[in-house]
């Protein structure tokens, strides 16, 4: 399976495909991967809100059925969980925001490739899509 980009979305679906026993490869047309969630880290990484389903989706509007349902799988108490597993620490801060507790990304994006790289995930950087063949 090929996914392409190497930012938190597809990092995250070769993840899970990973672990449903998928063998992926992820392409970046980047040097390296997560360029820009390191750069969003620079301020302390804020990853999500720490409050319950119901609290969290009344910042988007609509809300839409979808939304709802992926809130509910996968909100702060399974962002937090997914985080120790890959061993790192978490803060909430006063605000109610989750972050590393190291406050930077780069630990965070290291650990993630790591277990990705374990699950046998490719990696291939330098490459770009430019559309389907025929």
């Amino acid at each position: 399976m090929a996914i392409i980009g190497a930012g938190p979305a597809g990092l995250m679906a070769a993840d899970m495909l990973c672990q449903a026993g998928v063998a992926v490869t992820i392409y970046d047309a980047m040097p390296s991967f997560g360029r820009k969630f390191l750069m969003a880290g620079k301020s302390g990484l804020n990853i999500s809100h720490n409050e319950e389903p119901s609290v969290f989706l009344t910042r988007f509007i609509p809300q839409e059925s979808r939304l709802i349902a992926a809130v509910q799988a996968f909100g702060a108490s399974q962002i937090v969980d997914w985080m120790h597993a890959l061993s790192i620490e978490v803060h909430t801060g006063s605000t109610g925001r989750l972050f590393p507790k190291q406050m930077k990304a780069s630990p965070l994006l290291r650990a993630w490739l790591a277990r990705l790289s374990a699950q046998g995930a490719r990696f291939r950087t330098r490459s770009r899509w430019i559309g389907w063949d025929g």
